[in-house]
């Protein structure tokens, strides 16, 4: 499992634009990556309407928001359209990111079991190391958590 203090995993992936995103080409700056599991579901919205209410906060911080779920680069699109989305959203249709940090779990509804992501958030500093983590994430107050938790980190 990926610790705090621990070298955040580098990844490639397409974002909504259909360009490639690599982490550690934006080393110097400080990214929050969060996962979660689907585009255009109710908990997922809410989550990314949350993130892009405080982007301009993030921004002023100096971190960049990143959303990252297995859905392809063109559904990313639609759901940014859709809700005027100012994030940056990023397809692991290969789940790579999604295994590499550990949140891509066996889940259980309604008792049948099947693999999916863990909602999660990573605040991963300018050095590109992972400084905060939060798993099982419960989205009411998350984004102000975790903006709360990036200006601690007083960048």
């Amino acid at each position: 499992m990926l610790q705090d203090g621990e070298i955040a995993p580098d990844f490639s992936l397409h974002d909504d634009a259909g360009s490639v995103v690599r982490l550690s080409k934006l080393k110097g700056r400080v990214v929050v990556v969060y996962f979660y599991p689907k585009d255009d579901t109710s908990g997922c919205t809410q989550e990314a309407k949350d993130f892009s209410c405080l982007a301009q906060e993030f921004a002023q911080a100096g971190a960049e928001v990143i959303g990252i779920s297995p859905d392809s680069a063109a559904s990313h699109k639609k759901f940014k359209d859709k809700y005027d989305l100012p994030l940056r959203l990023l397809a692991d249709d290969s789940k790579e990111a999604a295994n590499a940090y550990g949140v891509w779990v066996e889940k259980s509804m309604y008792g049948r079991k099947y693999m999916g992501v863990e909602r999660s958030t990573f605040l991963i500093d300018s050095k590109g190391k992972l400084t905060k983590s939060w798993r099982k994430v419960k989205i009411p107050g998350h984004a102000e958590e975790v903006l709360a938790a990036l200006k601690a980190l007083g960048n």
